[in-house]
């Protein structure tokens, strides 16, 4: 029976990876950094180990047995000091790295992001070879840039390492997103960026779980990966269509992009000078709602046999049923 140890297997994408590898019969257990997450862990049929990304003890023990570690925790958000992204994103898995070389596992899937790519600039159909985002000046962009090159850099003779890059993650259990856009639209805080026409990619979380999975057997180590939901759709259409599932309708109003991109830059200097957290307008956040952004999942199709295994349609169709089942 294969094992595996996870990180942030109480978040959205890993609640749901941590499900599938209990139901496929894999052993797990999860790094938890509080009771709360501990619990969630249990729920889903894994063993808690409690602890954080800077806790060697912790990331040993959790390592110790197994053969796949997948790496999903991550700090999150489009704003926050600096340091801290640094610390979770590039120190946490540079510390599961040596955790995971140090015990002998064989394999390591780390979760990606198109972010890391991103520095204000469009994507159009990129693929593998676009360069990493080291200089970007968002922070989630840079350190996730940081993260994913150490995670490549490792690969070698006692270590397989392999990166997944989803784009727009969305589906049941998101803790993140889709809640954020709707307490904006119920607030009057919602508005599209440029019209919202442009074109996107997105990735269901049972596509991405598909996709870990698949890198776990077949990836070739030191390689990244795009994931999608397949064609990409026009970002204001799509958006729409998932705040619907919720019963919320998004308003019509629009800012012009080079307007946002300018309030953002001036409402984050305003809000680095006074020493505030969580500016209402951000360039990261003007950049993934903004800007098209169009994914090439060739290699992904070619070298790990990937292919959605949740449309658009049957995604949104169950979101809109659960809701108004109560479920």
């Amino acid at each position: 029976m294969p094992v595996a140890f996870v990180t942030g297997g109480s978040g959205f994408i890993g609640g749901r990876l941590v499900a599938r590898l209990v139901r496929d019969g894999w052993t797990v257990s999860a790094l938890a950094r509080s009771p709360e997450s501990a619990a969630k862990v249990r729920d889903r049929g894994a063993e808690p180990v409690a602890g954080d990304l800077l806790d060697g003890r912790a990331l040993a023990a959790g390592a110790r047995s197994a053969e796949l570690v997948f790496h999903l925790a991550a700090r999150l958000g489009d704003s926050g000091p600096w340091d801290e992204f640094r610390r979770v994103n590039v120190e946490g898995t540079e510390a599961l790295l040596r955790a995971a070389r140090d015990a002998g596992v064989r394999r390591f899937v780390h979760v990606g992001t198109e972010a890391a790519l991103l520095r204000g600039q469009r994507l159009v159909l990129a693929d593998e070879r676009t360069p990493l985002a080291f200089d970007s000046p968002a922070a989630y962009s840079a350190t996730k840039a940081e993260a994913e090159a150490a995670v490549l850099a490792a690969s070698g003779d006692r270590l397989e390492t392999i990166s997944v890059r989803p784009r727009f993650v969305w589906g049941p259990g998101d803790t993140t997103l889709l809640p954020a856009m709707t307490e904006m639209v119920r607030a009057g805080r919602f508005r599209w960026i440029g019209g919202g026409r442009h074109l996107t990619d997105t990735t269901h979380v049972d596509n991405v779980v598909e996709a870990l999975l698949l890198a776990a057997g077949a990836a070739r180590s030191g390689a990244a990966y795009f994931v999608t939901d397949g064609e990409p759709v026009v970002f204001r259409e799509f958006v729409t269509a998932l705040l619907r599932t919720q019963g919320v309708e998004p308003p019509s109003g629009s800012v012009p992009l080079p307007v946002a991109r300018a309030a953002a830059a001036a409402v984050e200097t305003v809000w680095r000078l006074a020493r505030r957290d969580d500016p209402p307008l951000t360039r990261l956040g003007v950049w993934l709602a903004g800007l098209e952004c169009t994914l090439d999942t060739t290699r992904a199709r070619e070298e790990l046999g990937y292919a959605p295994v949740v449309t658009q349609p049957q995604g949104l169709s169950a979101m809109s049923a659960s809701v108004h089942s109560g479920g």
